[in-house]
């Protein structure tokens, strides 16, 4: 969800990549020691398990995760698998490799390893919920049924409600499906992932993914009920958001006590006191969510959404710029970064600037060009700077900027995301016409007048603009 016309996708708050509140799990499960029940390895394959240990662990030391590095790190374990060790100790191995791989985001490797240690024990239920999400991930997010059948497999049968791991994964796709109608228990999916992460901190209280899930299941409650009351015409919509989301942010409160260096609780904490009015308290935590985790996409994303909405281009640029570091391709970042640089335009980088954003809304339109944003945006550039800054001819430039509002119109159509934006597209266009239509037929004005009425103009549309970013606060897009 977009926050006012001018920015459109630049200021929708994202968790973790999904389209409804859930929550990250850890990057990677934690590897196995090489012993299950009362075997044990043989003193060889122990050694080889101490060394991919340790490797992986100099991984986390030192923050790098190479290819290189996560290759050898799954020879250790791939060599052990080899030894003629019992089925449980292969299996262990095998998955070790696996959460190896899967560090370097070697993901057709780790499939293979966690398919291995299945085979070996086939009630393994770590391997057997790595493999549901990967299987997930490579239906496009889409097959929720399978994996859902996989992971309450690997959960609620093989795992017993024993594993916290497997039982918030569990809870996060039942959230990101996020069926209201009950099933054969009586429960919805958000009652569901609700029970799951009630049951992961059950076997572990310091199970900070399971506490995420949680705040972002309150999270979603919250706004719920805020949306119901809009519906209504309810007066008490403060009263229903605030409670439930104290109780999210105090679910945050207490796991951040746990244990402060996880990432996503900080950025869950951010999206809460969005939603609480609290954006300074939220960019403070969007910035520790990406200073602990500077790979964290969606961190960056929070941060840099917040200092738009007051104005904050330079660090809003700066924060959209990690965030294409790390996904090049990805649209909204990209309309976020144009939308930064051109609230830093001004006369001495007039010229300059308008390049520079023009570059990027170009770059917006080659990667998704179905997507109706960077039209809007390009609109307002043209039709606000393109003159002045000499990249179109005198008259030409607001004749452009209808057409780009059109194409904006178009490519929107009846989609209520952009409903805003399309009201103020048309009076963008009919103000255009009616200038074009006063121009015509008054040519007794002078050119200091024109100028004076232009800058006028500006100043109006400028103010709309800005009133239509404080009206409405930013609302989480996506979730973990």
């Amino acid at each position: 969800m977009t926050i006012g016309a001018a920015l459109l996708a630049a200021l929708a708050l994202t968790g973790c990549g999904a389209s409804v509140p859930t929550a990250p799990v850890t990057p990677e499960p934690n590897p196995l020691l090489p012993h299950a029940s009362n075997e044990s390895a043989s003193p060889t394959t122990a050694l080889r398990f101490r060394d991919g240990l340790l490797a992986l662990a100099r991984q986390d030391a030192t923050q790098t995760r190479d290819e290189a590095s996560c290759r050898a790190a799954a020879a250790h374990f791939t060599t052990a698998a080899d030894s003629r060790e019992s089925a449980s100790i292969r299996a262990r191995a095998h998955y070790n490799a696996g959460v190896a791989y899967q560090r370097c985001k070697l993901d057709r490797e780790a499939r293979e390893q966690f398919a291995k240690a299945l085979a070996a024990e086939p009630t393994f239920h770590r391997a057997r919920a790595e493999l549901a999400l990967l299987d997930f991930a490579a239906s496009g997010g889409k097959n929720f049924d399978a994996a859902i059948a996989e992971l309450t497999r690997a959960a609620v049968v093989d795992a017993q409600f024993k594993d916290a791991t497997s039982l918030v994964h569990l809870g996060v796709l039942h959230l990101k499906r996020g069926r209201e109608t009950p099933d054969a228990d009586g429960l919805t999916d958000a009652q569901r992932a609700k029970k799951y992460a009630q049951s992961a901190l059950a076997v572990d209280d310091r199970a900070l993914p399971a506490y995420n899930l949680l705040a972002l299941i309150h999270l979603g409650t919250a706004q719920r009920k805020a949306e119901a009351s809009r519906t209504r015409g309810s007066l008490d919509k403060k009263k229903l958001d605030t409670q439930v989301l104290e109780l999210a942010a105090l679910v945050c409160s207490q796991a951040i006590r746990k244990d402060p260096r996880y990432a996503p609780i900080h950025n869950t904490a951010g999206m809460i006191q969005v939603e609480l009015g609290d954006f300074t308290a939220a960019a403070r935590s969007f910035d520790e969510a990406r200073r602990i985790d500077p790979s964290f996409f969606e961190a960056h994303m929070n941060f840099a959404a917040v200092n738009l909405r007051f104005r904050g281009f330079s660090p809003a640029e700066r924060a959209y710029r990690a965030a294409l570091a790390l996904r090049p391709d990805d649209y909204d970042a990209r309309i976020g970064l144009a939308h930064a640089l051109r609230g830093q335009i001004d006369d001495g980088n007039m010229t300059q600037k308008v390049a520079e954003v023009q570059r990027e809304l170009a770059k917006a339109k080659q990667s998704a060009p179905e997507r109706p944003e960077a039209y809007y945006n390009e609109g307002i550039l043209t039709q606000e700077y393109a003159e002045i800054a000499g990249s179109e001819q005198p008259g030409l430039a607001s004749r452009k900027a209808k057409e780009l509002f059109g194409v904006f119109l178009q490519k929107a159509g009846t989609d209520p995301t952009y409903a805003d934006a399309a009201r103020r597209a048309r009076e963008r266009i009919e103000e255009i016409e009616q200038i074009e239509g006063f121009m015509g037929h008054d040519r007794s004005m002078t050119a200091a007048e024109r100028k004076a009425e232009e800058a006028e103009r500006k100043n109006r549309m400028a103010e709309e603009e800005a009133r239509a970013g404080e009206e409405e606060a930013p609302k989480p897009a996506t979730n973990p």
